[in-house]
């Protein structure tokens, strides 16, 4: 942007400043002429239309090189876009390329390497008889549909580790290794009338081990041991932004992170809450304020956990990650300044696999041309922003040579004008 030092002064009678939408340029016409009212009856008028001619000779050059710096900055501006445009598209891309190269990663135990099925999950989690999710396994597999009916269970949409999939075992892994066991088996309500159905209290504050879940679970010949997370959506802060355009999962448009040279650091994936998928079973639920499963439960689990690839790329990222960040190879950084060092978590309950993998496989070699055309396109632009660039500093250098010009004539002219009006003041 051309800077607002470009307005000048001359003298009190004189002042020209020109004018763009950058650069402002105005010029007083009616003071533009230096030749008072009696040098032109005094036999001045040459000179004072030779002045005028050369004023406005100058002011037009002005005004004309205003204009070419405008449209320079303009040329820039679009190209900015257009490369931001497609600095977005290409990151996309290389999320999409590195789901499928992140599920070739090598996993620390081969005899688990087997794709995680809703079946699995639904077992590892009835492996935990006592817990408030093995008992709701428990309760869906003997009742089957009719569980959803219960008064005390028609408000539960589920386990946590059941509403959302995964592209592949290495996400699968370190998403429930990041969340824990326990956030794994969180009970999840709709409402908070739901919270309170799970667990009642009698006169003298103690649990009632008749009713809720723990009558449930004593009506099956288990027992509810230890605390257990519930987790409200409608008590939840939801997410408040966009949505990614033209996306059946609804995914967050979150702000991609950026180096300070305005790249994306090398390895990002993604965000965590956007790679989970949501069944289009619950793809329709909403709250009573309208949010779905993402923009609720994953937002508040995940918020801005950033994805990369490897440990290395995820730690040389540092500056760009606000929220935590996981890297398929096992790192985690759980808040800014908080890493989580030492051997992997095996954590026995994880998220399952997604079927539409295979079918999306064969789309990958089409994106990898897609994403080289890309690159190619940013390439050319980036040629054709230096290109702008360097007409631009021209443009302002001949700006600064003209208006020096120009200043350099206000002066001149001023010493004539005075020299005239002493001459008539004597005559």
């Amino acid at each position: 942007m051309f800077p607002s030092n470009h307005q000048f002064s001359g003298q009190p009678r004189a002042l020209a400043v020109v004018e763009t939408t950058t650069t402002s340029i105005q010029v007083d016409l009616n003071e533009a002429s230096l030749v008072s009212r009696d040098e032109v009856q005094n036999g001045g008028f040459s000179e004072a239309k030779s002045i005028m001619e050369s004023s406005e000779k100058l002011q037009d050059d002005l005004r004309t090189l205003g204009m070419k710096i405008k449209q320079h900055e303009d040329s820039l501006k679009l190209l900015r876009n257009q490369k931001n445009k497609l600095d977005d598209t290409i990151l996309d891309m290389q999320v999409k390329l590195g789901k499928y190269h992140s599920s070739s990663l090598p996993v620390v135990n081969k005899d688990e390497s087997h794709l995680q099925s809703e079946h699995e999950t639904t077992e590892q989690i009835l492996r935990h008889e006592k817990s408030a999710a093995g008992i709701l396994c428990q309760l869906k597999a003997h009742h089957g549909s009719q569980a959803s009916h219960l008064t005390l269970t028609k408000d539960v949409l589920g386990v946590v580790a059941t509403l959302g999939k995964v592209d592949d075992e290495n996400l699968s892994r370190i998403f429930s290794e990041y969340l824990g066991v326990q956030t794994m088996l969180a009970v999840v309500c709709n409402t908070f009338e739901g919270v309170k159905a799970l667990e009642t209290f009698n006169q003298d504050g103690c649990i009632d081990k008749t009713s809720g879940l723990h009558g449930l679970a004593a009506s099956i010949g288990r027992s509810l041991d230890g605390r257990f997370i519930v987790i409200c959506l409608e008590n939840l802060r939801p997410y408040a932004g966009d949505f990614v355009a033209e996306d059946r999962q609804r995914r967050l448009d979150l702000l991609k992170p950026r180096l300070p040279n305005g790249e994306c650091p090398p390895g990002f994936l993604g965000f965590a809450v956007n790679m989970i998928n949501v069944d289009s079973s619950n793809l329709s639920f909403v709250t009573a304020s309208g949010e779905g499963l993402r923009e609720t439960l994953f937002y508040n689990l995940f918020s801005h956990l950033q994805v990369y690839q490897t440990r290395a790329e995820m730690f040389r990222a540092l500056p760009c990650i606000s929220e935590g960040a996981v890297s398929l190879d096992g790192g985690m950084i759980r808040s800014n300044g908080v890493f989580s060092l030492g051997s992997r978590e095996e954590v026995d309950v994880r998220f399952p696999k997604t079927s539409t993998m295979l079918e999306e496989l064969e789309s990958y070699s089409e994106t990898e041309k897609q994403m080289i055309e890309m690159r190619w396109q940013k390439e050319k632009l980036e040629e054709d922003n230096k290109r702008e660039l360097a007409l631009l500093n021209t443009a302002k250098f001949n700006f600064e040579r003209k208006k020096q010009d120009f200043v350099k004539f206000l002066a001149q002219s001023s010493t004539y004008a005075t020299q005239h009006q002493f001459q008539a003041g004597r005559r």
